[in-house]
């Protein structure tokens, strides 16, 4: 029954994200998928719950459902229509709700909770997290880039979510900041790289935004 959940829940999310063209499409929940069960393996957490909440962590994200967002209401209706016992529809939803960045950072209680708001969070990193930046910013209308806004640092969630700046800014406002913020050591280790290449792209962007390449 489990697997079965697990394929209709991708077919779910491929169908939802079908016209989304902000960086948060199909693609992006399948591989946090792919690198939750990855953790998930390695720091013995349950899978199917890490698997079912990382395909539908998105399903009711603020950006994109806010309608839906309070309650949960998409992936709670998919969960009740593939008989999902109410106790892991509980612990999905509040994985959910703990999963996002929003100008600060929640922990999960739980390991499972954990795993997948670190596989969002890496792939936010890394080549992956630098093309879905300027993929958001573009659908967006922002700017790449302005030396004249700095970034606006330590703000509260409030702040985070009425913010505009530039893709740039995003860098220095959030991304940069999420390895520090991964809760398991699977996930820190896979992190290291993707980092590292994302602050030397930055590096070279603004070398060449003054002509100095």
């Amino acid at each position: 029954m489990e697997e079965a959940v697990i394929q209709k829940a991708i077919q779910y999310i491929k169908e939802y994200f079908a016209d989304d063209y902000s960086g948060h499409d199909y693609w992006h929940s399948f591989r946090v998928y792919k690198l939750a069960e990855e953790i998930a393996r390695k720091e013995q957490a349950n899978l199917f719950i890490v698997r079912l909440a990382a395909l539908l962590h998105d399903v009711d994200d603020r950006k994109i459902s806010p309608d839906t967002y309070e309650r949960k209401e998409n992936a709670v209706s998919f969960m009740k229509q593939c008989g999902i016992d109410d106790r892991i529809i509980s612990d999905v939803c509040t994985i959910i709700e703990d999963v996002s960045y929003e100008g600060n950072s929640v922990t999960p209680q739980s390991l499972e909770g954990k795993c997948v708001q670190d596989a969002d969070r890496i792939d936010a990193i890394g080549a992956i997290g630098i093309a879905r930046a300027f993929s958001y910013g573009g659908n967006h209308n922002r700017a790449m880039y302005d030396p004249e806004i700095e970034p606006s640092l330590n703000m509260t969630r409030d702040e985070y979510r009425k913010h505009i700046s530039t893709t740039i800014n995003h860098f220095y406002e959030k991304l940069f900041r999420l390895k520090e913020l991964l809760n398991t050591s699977t996930a820190k280790e896979i992190a290291e790289h993707r980092d590292r290449f994302m602050h030397e792209y930055v590096d070279e962007f603004l070398l060449e935004w003054v002509g100095k390449r």
